[in-house]
């Protein structure tokens, strides 16, 4: 096992807009993108965010060996209970998922 963040060239988290966030995970080579496609479990990533599962959307670009996920954020951007106004702080958890 291996921590994505070891095997990806680049994990990366920021706004869709007030309402949405979304996690890039840059492969960089084939045989990454089908290692961290395969390994990388969508529920894993819903439960790690607390997102429902129902309204987190995964897509998997193997011409560009990106995996990337929307998800609505925990809070609005800007509120009160936005503690991450970018968003940019979801990458290093996502990084740390490990991948066999």
């Amino acid at each position: 096992m291996t921590a994505l963040k070891n095997i990806a060239d680049k994990v990366r988290s920021k706004n869709a807009g007030p309402f949405w966030l979304t996690l890039d995970v840059f492969c960089g080579t084939v045989e990454a993108f089908a290692r961290i496609s395969s390994g990388l479990d969508t529920g894993l990533v819903a439960d790690m965010f607390k997102a429902d599962p129902a309204t987190l959307k995964r897509f998997d670009m193997p011409e560009l060996n990106v995996v990337k996920f929307s998800m609505p954020r925990p809070a609005v951007q800007g509120t009160h209970a936005d503690r991450d106004m970018h968003g940019a702080s979801f990458a290093v958890l996502l990084g740390e998922i490990e991948i066999r």
